[in-house]
């Protein structure tokens, strides 16, 4: 019988739709309204030539995300001989962590499963990783399933060894690998609800304050960038700097300028959550660095919401950093600092 995790997601997924075939030539009926619908233009997860990371450069307005199930053989034809799959605009990203996808072998190793990409993207897009993390909970069972069913069936007698622990997923690679590029960074904004017109596009507030460090050497950084707009009532105490402080704060070009002196291309930014991303992405000082949510991580490997990074620390048991600066930011990149070392001293 065919697996196929795509049948899986969609049971757990109420707005989502199934669509059945190899090939399409011409969209029409539900099919159809979903990938002409103006206000969520349709776009296709897939790897490849021309794809845009989803997670370093998101969508600024809400999309209708298409995801092709199948081998990745099948996939590859259906995309290639299906006009209106393969016009579409294409979304790729670099999973946290290897498949769990332990009955079939992926060609490479940063292929995961229909649900597992889903898992991983729809967490991103709605910034909260752990919200769809139990989408996993069925697709593990059918794959412990699936192997003691193949173990019974190569003996007659009944299986005498306990079933293989499941594996735990691992910190991303370039974590894990290249500590010395890792930098840390939390980015604090002006305090305007998020319903308020003082907010730009993509509803995102203006960049105040914005600190990083480099757990390998131990180098901060820190900036304090003015305003755009009036400074909101409780920003101050928010940010955790005096309201005059923030008024005199550099200007966007001159924090790119600083930044960009400290960061270096191969770096690999390190955040909780995608906020301080897309923060410094609204001022075009992202670049095409690599960056990871390292609260996403948290979620994929403990199964469980994280929490703010102040919980998480917390509940992590670790003991308070050393102040690296003034204010919420500084304090806050010390604790994720500190939580990357945890989880890589578990690992």
């Amino acid at each position: 019988m065919a697996i196929g995790t795509a049948r899986m997601a969609s049971l757990c997924l109420p707005n989502s739709e199934l669509h059945v075939g190899a090939r399409w030539d011409a969209a029409s009926g539900s099919l159809g309204r979903a990938l002409s619908d103006p206000d969520r233009p349709a776009a296709l997860l897939y790897p490849g030539e021309g794809a845009i990371d989803i997670i370093s450069a998101p969508p600024s307005t809400p999309i209708t995300l298409v995801v092709v199930d199948g081998t990745w053989s099948q996939a590859k034809k259906i995309v290639r001989h299906s006009p209106i799959l393969a016009g579409l605009p294409r979304y790729a990203f670099v999973p946290p962590a290897p498949s769990e996808y332990r009955i079939r072998r992926e060609p490479r190793d940063d292929y995961v499963s229909t649900i597992e990409a889903l898992v991983h993207v729809l967490g991103a897009l709605e910034g909260d990783a752990a919200r769809f993390a139990p989408l996993l909970t069925p697709f593990r069972a059918m794959i412990d399933t699936q192997i003691e069913h193949i173990e019974q069936r190569r003996s007659p007698r009944a299986r005498i060894n306990p079933r293989p622990p499941r594996v735990r997923p691992q910190l991303p690679e370039p974590l894990r690998a290249r500590p010395a590029d890792v930098v840390c960074v939390f980015g604090d904004a002006n305090g305007w609800p998020h319903d308020s017109p003082r907010r730009g596009r993509g509803g995102l507030a203006d960049l105040l304050r914005w600190v990083a460090i480099r757990p390998a050497t131990g180098e901060v950084f820190a900036a304090t960038i003015a305003p755009l707009a009036e400074l909101a009532a409780g920003t101050s105490d928010q940010v955790g700097l005096p309201a005059a402080e923030l008024l005199a704060g550099s200007t966007h070009g001159d924090f790119v300028d600083q930044w960009s002196a400290f960061v270096r291309p191969d770096d690999v930014l390190c955040a909780w959550g995608d906020h301080s991303l897309r923060l410094l992405a609204s001022v075009g000082a992202l670049g095409d660095r690599t960056a990871i949510d390292l609260r996403q991580v948290a979620a994929m490997i403990d199964s469980r919401r994280p929490g703010s990074v102040e919980q998480y620390h917390r509940g992590a048991g670790l003991p308070e950093p050393t102040a690296i600066g003034p204010g919420r930011a500084a304090r806050r990149v010390a604790q994720l600092a500190a939580i990357l070392e945890h989880m890589r001293t578990r690992a």
